[in-house]
């Protein structure tokens, strides 16, 4: 039995070389991923960051370009100049994050939420933004041309002076949004809810079921 016994220690010892612990998190390129880190001027661009906890996380001039950040959860996370642009970001959550100064071009946000985000001035052109939940955003001046935000809720989110060119707002839900000096030209708004909503100055020329007469 003794032989068994030994055997076993050592199996035991083997194991614990080859499997990490629960608790340790991925590094990449000196960047710990882990809740509340601080990440500055690295390329983590084209990898797999999926279902990872970043939440309350500062990431400072770093490429997330082509990355897969799929349900991960981005919470209270600061972006300062970041490229997210062509990033897989579905089901992420973004609630009370900031992008203010990044860029999310052609990035598919598909369903994810962003309750009260920090997005002024930020460029999501060409983004899929479909189901996207982002009640109460700051999305002044933002830039949301050819943007697919069909069944999106936008309720009394701030998008004054926001572009929205050829944008598919389908079945949207607008309700309370300041949309002030925006620019819906070629939109659709077809079935979309904008009770409340307000347009004053918005330029409406070729929108489908905008309220032109507002």
């Amino acid at each position: 039995m003794k032989w068994l016994y030994s055997f076993l220690i050592l199996s035991a010892s083997a194991m614990a070389d080859i499997l990490p612990f629960e608790d340790d998190n991925p590094v990449i390129k000196g960047c710990e991923l882990k809740p509340k880190t601080h990440c500055e001027n690295i390329d983590l661009s084209n990898q797999n960051l999926s279902n990872l906890d970043l939440s309350g996380a500062t990431f400072v001039n770093v490429s997330f370009h082509n990355t897969n950040l799929k349900h991960a959860d981005l919470s209270y996370v600061t972006f300062k100049r970041c490229n997210l642009d062509k990033a897989d970001m579905a089901m992420v959550n973004l609630n009370h994050s900031d992008l203010r100064s990044s860029t999310l071009r052609n990035t598919n946000l598909e369903s994810a939420t962003g309750w009260a985000l920090f997005a002024q001035g930020v460029t999501f052109d060409g983004s899929v933004m479909t189901g996207v939940n982002f009640d109460q955003a700051r999305l002044s001046g933002a830039k949301l041309n050819k943007v697919n935000l069909r069944a999106a809720r936008l309720e009394r989110a701030w998008m004054i002076k926001a572009q929205l060119t050829d944008s598919d707002l389908t079945n949207a839900d607008i309700q309370e949004a300041k949309l002030n000096n925006a620019n819906l030209a070629g939109a659709i708004l077809t079935g979309t809810r904008i009770h409340y909503a307000t347009f004053q100055d918005t330029f409406m020329q070729d929108c489908q079921d905008c309220p032109v007469n507002w």
